[in-house]
């Protein structure tokens, strides 16, 4: 999630967003070269679980949805995070701005996410719709961490905060600037949970 796009994030996760926005702002000022890299969801904590919080591997008979499941997402293995990062370092065309990791065959709904792994696994998941308010309403007795991880998924999952904007000047896309990377597509990602 870009912290500059999160002013209007949830208590008590904003200020995951303002304590780096606080960052930012000195670099800037202090006029430090500078890449800010957005990576999106991690494929260990986001998609090998098909985006279930509280567990790392796929369930196995049930999943829940967010919403209806069709709001689009970012799925990134962690490689290919850093192959992007590291093209950057010396780019002039990433310098003083924000490079968005968002290659087009990884922008999948939750939905489709789950269809990828029922696909691999020749099983199909019950899937369990929980609406926004419903969600949210998780968020009561959690400890903090569990507050933040809840908050964030709303942002993601039913705000659709890492697709519903386009990159602006200030911005690149990583699969456009570096097409000689060939991205993990999380079909293949998630072969190593079969």
């Amino acid at each position: 999630m870009d912290p500059a796009l999160m002013g209007h994030a949830l208590e008590p996760g904003r200020v995951t967003f303002d304590e780096k926005m606080v960052v930012r702002k000195a670099i800037e000022e202090a006029n430090i070269p500078f890449t800010y890299v957005v990576a999106n969801c991690f494929g260990g904590y986001f998609a090998g679980n098909l985006s279930q919080l509280e567990r790392l591997t796929p369930p196995k008979d049930k999943v829940f949805l967010y919403g209806d499941g069709n709001v689009k997402v970012v799925y990134m293995d962690e490689d290919d995070i850093a192959a992007y990062t590291i093209k950057a370092i010396d780019d002039p065309r990433t310098l003083n701005k924000t490079l968005y990791i968002r290659p087009p065959d990884n922008i999948l709904t939750q939905s489709e996410l789950i269809q990828k792994w029922e696909t691999l696994s020749r099983k199909k998941l019950q899937k369990i719709s929980i609406s926004a308010d419903d969600f949210l309403a998780s968020m009561k007795g959690l400890d903090l961490a569990g507050q933040v991880g809840v908050g964030h998924f709303y942002h993601i999952f039913y705000e659709g905060c890492l697709t519903n904007f386009e990159i602006g000047e200030g911005g690149e896309e990583a699969s456009k600037l570096y097409p000689q990377v060939e991205y993990t597509r999380m079909e293949d990602y998630l072969k190593i949970y079969v």
